[in-house]
């Protein structure tokens, strides 16, 4: 019997998180605490920037998944200050929090949605007459430019990433850290895009470029929605739209006239 995508993941975002406790724990112990002015090189400083591009990414879906100001903001102050481990423990509470029908049906799509949509949003087209598209459009072409911008810096000041002496234990963290948010990020890709090619090239380029591609990620998306589109439309994918009209509809002929 195979098993079901939900608990996959929750295992999969259980082991992850504890395997981050375990990093930070033992990174504590063998390198002491890392709030030092020595550990903050270039490349940490640029690997910093990258890791909390990535964090505002997903802070903008929790702030859009809690309808309770309140609770979003003490999530996004957790992902700010625990990175990965609130990533992991925030993803495990949704999935815990699905219905079996939910799991077995499509649990990503239920692990996105706003708690409040699935009893108000569900089959009903959504418009807004001031969007954030965008909006977000901007910010996150922003984001990504300085991304690219911090890295060109980095290479040409500090040269190549790619030496021995940068993996101290808290460069080490800080990656396995930066890399569990990417394996969050790489799920919704691959639940985004139709096609195992087109996601396993997205997952590659996030794996190698990071936030950039996060950011140019998100920002093709947002191109696919017009202004007047929810900006929440990118989380999910056409088939999940179609299926709750989420889509826009084209106007007949006889209505442009």
């Amino acid at each position: 019997m195979a098993i079901p995508l939900s608990n996959g993941l929750r295992a999969l975002f259980s082991v992850l998180g504890c395997l981050m406790v375990a990093t930070l724990i033992y990174t504590i112990y063998v390198d002491g605490f890392p709030f030092r002015r020595d550990l903050l090189t270039p490349w940490m400083a640029a690997t910093l920037v990258d890791f909390y591009i990535n964090i505002i990414a997903l802070a903008a879906w929790i702030s859009y998944k809690e309808s309770n100001f309140i609770t979003a903001t003490v999530w996004i102050v957790l992902l700010i200050c625990s990175g990965s481990i609130a990533t992991c423990a925030y993803i495990f509470i949704q999935l815990l929090k699905l219905s079996p029908e939910e799991s077995l049906q499509d649990p990503l799509y239920h692990v996105l949605l706003r708690h409040e949509n699935k009893l108000t949003y569900r089959g009903v087209e959504q418009k807004t007459k001031q969007s954030a598209v965008v909006t977000a459009r901007i910010a996150f072409s922003i984001l990504g430019l300085l991304m690219l911008g911090t890295l060109i810096y980095t290479l040409i000041t500090d040269g190549s990433p790619f030496r021995k002496e940068l993996l101290t234990p808290w460069m080490v963290a800080t990656l396995i850290d930066f890399y569990i948010n990417v394996v969050a990020l790489s799920v919704w890709v691959a639940y985004k895009e139709s096609s195992w090619i087109s996601a396993f090239l997205w997952i590659l380029l996030l794996i190698c470029f990071g936030s950039i591609t996060t950011c140019a990620y998100i920002v093709k998306q947002l191109l696919q929605l017009t202004s007047q589109d929810p900006v929440y439309l990118i989380l999910f994918n056409r088939g999940n739209r179609a299926e709750n009209r989420y889509e826009r509809r084209e106007p007949h002929l006889d209505d442009r006239s």
